[in-house]
């Protein structure tokens, strides 16, 4: 037989539980740094904190010939500007560009635009988490 005391233990653990995982939840859904893959090209970048700041760089490739963008950094120094949102230059590593940039994470996706002639021509994809 199972004593009232033991099941309001095993409740509130139940509970305790349940709400532990949702805060770690809230928190990783906060956070874009991680490995993402740009899905038009296979592309593996990094997303890591940069002081206060938000970087990225190349960190695998599907396509050989681009072997050499490994390793480059496409985005130094994005500032948060908004919940879950950062300004800063993006360099399109298929055109040589940098871009003004806006980069948005909304747990479901990384979404990267950028921009030029002061935001009059837009271009933009959204990445998948990888890790």
């Amino acid at each position: 037989m199972v004593s009232v005391s033991s099941k309001v233990f095993v409740g509130r653990a139940l509970i305790g539980a349940v709400m532990l995982a949702a805060a770690s939840t809230i928190v990783h859904a906060a956070d874009p740094t991680g490995t993402w893959e740009r899905p038009s090209t296979g592309t593996a970048i990094k997303l890591y904190n940069c002081g206060a700041n938000l970087c990225a760089k190349i960190i695998g490739v599907r396509d050989k010939a681009k072997q050499a963008t490994v390793g480059t950094v496409i985005m130094s120094g994005a500032v948060k500007s908004g919940d879950g949102t950062w300004k800063g230059d993006l360099l399109n590593t298929d055109d040589g560009q940098t871009y003004s940039g806006v980069v948005t994470y909304t747990g479901g996706g990384l979404s990267l635009k950028g921009c030029v002639l002061g935001g009059i021509i837009c271009k933009g994809e959204t990445w998948r988490r990888l890790n």
